[in-house]
């Protein structure tokens, strides 16, 4: 492997966990993301029989160092005694000797919590994740909120000066809210996940994703929600390339070939889902959806899925959390298991509701009921109202078609 190869693999394995102790030792985003730029930027230069023993040390140590002679030369411009001071609280620092220190892994997971603080917007949480856990360039986390590299640099530098000024702890939450902060830490995960998984073709930042809840649930084990949102998260990537024919256009869960579902990844998550739901008190809504995922992903044909079970799940995620996005796919779901009519009852009170008013979904699970129904003229109506809502353009080419079938 050569010195470039070895260290773009351990920056891939280890980069965050680098940077989140940075941060911690320096106190400052931006003096920490420019240390281990350098630190890896050293490495390159010098690691030419290949990585020493314990390379996040390493990086760490000279990541620190960099930092430091940072600091010496801000001295000549800045008041010369905040320079001294900062720098000596930095070489105060102790350094981790080893790899398997385990204030490295608390740094990946106080980096975690600071970047979801709930003080921050949710899109300043998502993209600071993004940019920071993840690793992702500030051009790619740019294309992922469609905005230009300029305004995202802008957001993520008001979201540093939030951290600062706000005065958030660089921590891990004490255990009387670990609970509450963690809801958040996975929200912000499974938004970064659905939206990926919905209009990312590369599955680049869905496998950043998964990646990300991984580490968590390595980090915090025995925690069933992590473990039922990794599982969740896995159920649907497996089908990812069953999603998409040929031509790039959608294909429906039941029309879809299992064949091209990813078995490792069923393999990894079935387990899962399994754990989650295993424990005191209720299950968390992300082990229901994954038990629904899992239901799936066991079913040998479209036909041999066990609707009424699912209809049951939906039932208890109504339970624990009775939003509109449930209360859609429950009537979903009712429609495989009970027929179109008493579904499209449970749709049309939906509808009426209003809280889904620009939710494509609603409409084009309506038109699909009216459609069954044999009620074409509103069917169309409805699949236009999806087509003139939809934002990805598999979804627009998939309503586009069931146009053209009923004749529109």
């Amino acid at each position: 492997m050569s010195e470039a190869a070895a260290v773009e693999a351990v920056y891939r394995a280890h980069g965050a966990e680098v940077l989140a102790t940075l941060i911690r030792l320096m106190g400052d985003f931006d003096l920490a993301e420019e240390s281990a730029q350098e630190a890896f930027a050293a490495a390159a230069a010098s690691w030419n029989d290949g990585p020493p023993a314990n390379p996040r040390a390493w990086l760490i140590r000279v990541g620190r160092n960099r930092a430091i002679d940072a600091l010496r030369r801000r001295i000549a411009f800045r008041a010369r005694r905040d320079a001294l001071e900062a720098e000596a609280a930095l070489e105060a620092q102790a350094m981790p000797d080893t790899d398997d220190d385990p204030e490295i892994a608390d740094d990946l997971l106080r980096l975690i919590f600071t970047c979801c603080h709930p003080a921050l917007s949710l899109e300043a949480q998502v993209a600071l994740t993004l940019r920071t856990v993840c690793g992702l360039s500030t051009a790619a986390v740019a294309r992922a909120f469609l905005v230009g590299e300029e305004t995202m640099a802008q957001r993520l530098v008001r979201a540093k000066g939030k951290i600062r000024g706000a005065g958030i702890p660089y921590a891990v939450p004490p255990r009387s809210i670990l609970g509450e902060r963690l809801e958040g830490v996975l929200a912000v995960l499974y938004l970064v996940f659905t939206q990926a998984y919905a209009g990312d073709p590369t599955r680049s930042l869905a496998a950043e994703a998964i990646a990300l809840a991984r580490r968590l649930d390595a980090l915090l084990p025995g925690q069933a929600a992590v473990r039922g949102l990794l599982a969740l998260m896995l159920l649907h990537d497996a089908r990812r390339a069953a999603r998409l024919d040929g031509d790039g256009d959608l294909v429906l869960l039941e029309d879809q070939d299992r064949r091209l579902w990813d078995a490792c990844a069923i393999a990894e998550g079935l387990p899962l889902v399994e754990q989650a739901l295993i424990g005191p008190g209720p299950p968390s809504p992300y082990a229901v959806q994954a038990a629904i995922a899992a239901l799936h992903a066991r079913a040998a044909s479209a036909g041999q899925t066990d609707w009424t079970q699912i209809v049951g799940l939906y039932e208890v995620l109504l339970r624990l959390g009775p939003t509109p996005v449930v209360a859609l796919n429950h009537a979903a779901a009712v429609s495989m298991a009970d027929g179109p009519a008493p579904a499209l009852a449970l749709v049309e009170a939906l509808a009426a509701d209003g809280a889904l008013g620009v939710y494509p979904p609603l409409p084009a699970v309506r038109a699909d009921l009216l459609r069954r129904l044999g009620r074409r003229a509103a069917a169309l109506d409805a699949y236009r109202e999806a087509l003139a809502l939809a934002r990805f353009e598999p979804e627009r080419r998939l309503f586009t078609r069931r146009i053209k079938e009923l004749g529109g």
